[in-house]
């Protein structure tokens, strides 16, 4: 049983990594589809993409819940607003002018600050996470969005590629994080991550 407690973290982070790659695997041929103007296409696979980013958000808001409740709370908070938000532009359900990735910058950038905190996951791949979310917020300026796109895109890219490979191959630092989740004193999992308001809560 100790031996199956060990490995288990690693597993589901390397599952995390999973998820993380089926989004930019459907992600890209959304992207490919609209290119051939096969929009409907391109539609469903958008869709699709989305619906690993939620699994993504929630299997992170678990995984980081033991850095900071409440940040990870309110990371999977602005990642799923930034999900809702592209959704609805998808099918035209409502002209919102906000751009999703107004959503996904602060995210990232939590998610990155997370990282660097944990210390079960490399600090770097927090640097690299929090810069890109950065990047995704300077598209509050029209100026330099119009300027950086391709820079910004590139290490948003680079940024979240890395954290899924990593998170693929070597999963996570066991050890530490089960020292995080015994001083938080719970569990991760997906039970866990939808039921938001526990009973540490109501301490």
């Amino acid at each position: 049983m100790e031996r199956i407690r060990e490995v288990s973290p690693r597993f589901k982070a390397r599952i995390t990594g999973v998820v993380y790659l089926l989004y930019f695997l459907t992600a890209v041929l959304a992207q490919f589809l609209v290119g051939r103007k096969l929009v409907a296409y391109s539609n469903a696979a958008n869709l699709i993409a989305t619906g690993w980013y939620v699994i993504l958000t929630l299997l992170f808001y678990a995984m980081f819940k033991p850095v900071n409740r409440c940040l990870s709370l309110i990371a999977a908070l602005f990642s799923l607003a930034g999900c809702a938000v592209m959704t609805l532009g998808l099918f035209h359900l409502a002209s919102l002018p906000v751009s999703p990735l107004l959503f996904f910058g602060p995210y990232c950038l939590l998610v990155g600050y997370l990282i660097f905190r944990s210390t079960f996951l490399p600090r770097l791949l927090g640097v690299f996470m929090a810069l890109a979310g950065v990047g995704w917020l300077a598209f509050l300026s029209p100026t330099l969005a119009h300027y950086l796109s391709l820079s910004i895109e590139g290490l948003g890219i680079f940024a979240e590629a890395s954290l899924m490979l990593w998170l693929i191959v070597m999963g996570l630092n066991v050890q530490r994080w089960n020292e995080l989740v015994s001083a938080a004193g719970e569990p991760w999992s997906i039970d866990s991550a939808v039921r938001v308001h526990s009973r540490h809560e109501a301490i």
